[in-house]
């Protein structure tokens, strides 16, 4: 077997670039190098239809205008602007205790300066109670922040009957979709978003490069710029643009158009294999599997074995992790897992596995190997 290790499963923390990708950005570092702001000359006229050309893709691909597309370095940033920029005449934000910490981080800043902030809890499977987050609602409600997709389960949120109660209040809704665009259908139209967030390095494009979809009508939204200094991107957003990120962001969404459903089709299908394989295991469990999940992602408790020690004796053979990739330099326990009702026992002894465009049957048939070896050898010392 000529496999090149270690076999890559930790799409969710970050997706290899598509080598088309990289082929589409490269003019925009020599000779199409100009500043899409420069309205003088050709240069800056080349690079500002390559940032069109972009935008469209961008729209195209979650069904929004392209006017409605605002560039910025990333889903961080573009939860910052969504959260801190709406207009707050009323104080109050409700979110979800399984947020990604771009979001919680934020509205704890917001907290800070007077802002209320409810967090809601999830149920076992994962999912918010459709019915607390109604009962949550108040007359200073600005904001319904939720994710479209977890990213340490792959865990879909019930996006069209949130948005039904946001409306029914006249509250916005904000949705981090980072995990799912590009993974799976999203459209912010006929599932009633106001303002979505996501990101090139989610969907084999470049890091550096995101996103935020800011609704222009029924209703319109308007955010307050964060960042100041030229009024670039309809004044939400000062800035050069990074045109080749942009360039290469919409060149992915083209791509993942074009793809996604055969693509799904085969990460659902090598998920499933590889989740089957570990639950032959025995005393094994998927996190949120009663629960819609994305086609690519599985979160795995393994019972009787010493997780620590299984990152370790894995990690030349094969990549995944046991949280976000922004919280897996801390020693907590993930709180994802733990607002699920789950033990620290069993949070320790959970991984989170994610497929990707270039997963091979072979790649997934090497991964089972290697940790059924280690779990069964786990098991058969019992040092754990």
């Amino acid at each position: 077997m000529n496999l090149k290790k270690p076999v890559y499963l930790d799409n969710n923390a970050t997706t290899p670039m598509d080598p088309r990708v990289l082929e589409e950005m490269l003019p925009y570092f020599l000779d199409k190098f100009g500043n899409a702001a420069s309205r003088t000359h050709s240069f800056g006229w080349e690079a500002e239809e390559g940032v069109d050309v972009a935008r469209e893709n961008v729209a195209r691909l979650i069904g929004a205008h392209p006017q409605e597309i605002i560039f910025t370095s990333g889903a961080t940033e573009s939860n910052n602007l969504a959260i801190k920029g709406h207009s707050r005449e009323r104080n109050h934000i409700i979110t979800v205790a399984t947020e990604h910490k771009a979001v919680l981080d934020t509205c704890k800043n917001l907290e800070k300066q007077g802002t209320t902030v409810t967090y809601l809890p999830v149920l076992a499977n994962g999912l918010i109670d459709l019915e607390k987050l109604e009962k949550s609602i108040t007359k200073q409600t600005t904001l319904i922040s939720v994710m479209y997709a977890n990213n340490e389960t792959g865990v879909i949120q019930p996006i069209k009957e949130i948005s039904a109660i946001a409306k029914k209040y006249g509250v916005l809704f904000f949705c981090d979709a980072s995990q799912a665009v590009g993974k799976i259908p999203v459209d912010v139209i006929s599932e009633g978003i106001d303002i979505m967030s996501f990101s090139a390095h989610k969907m084999y494009g470049p890091k550096g490069v995101g996103a935020l979809y800011v609704r222009k009508k029924n209703p319109k939204v308007e955010l307050h710029s964060q960042i100041d200094g030229g009024g670039h991107e309809r004044n939400m957003r000062s800035g050069t643009l990074n045109v080749p990120g942009i360039v290469g962001f919409g060149k992915a969404c083209e791509l993942c158009r074009e793809e996604m459903s055969a693509e799904s089709k085969k990460l659902n299908n090598l998920r499933n294999i590889f989740e089957n394989c570990m639950l032959e295991l025995s005393d094994t469990e998927v996190n949120g599997a009663d629960s819609p999940r994305l086609p690519h992602s599985t979160n795995i408790h393994f019972q009787n074995i010493d997780g620590e020690k299984m990152v370790f004796e894995a990690g030349s053979d094969v990549a995944f992790s046991r949280s976000s990739a922004c919280t897996s330099a801390t020693l907590e326990p993930s709180f994802v897992l733990k607002a699920m009702g789950l033990s620290d026992d069993v949070i320790h002894n959970s991984f989170r596995f994610s497929l990707g465009r270039f997963s091979t049957e072979e790649q997934v048939d090497y991964a089972i190997k290697v940790i059924s070896k280690i779990v069964k050898r786990h098991r058969h010392e019992g040092n754990y």
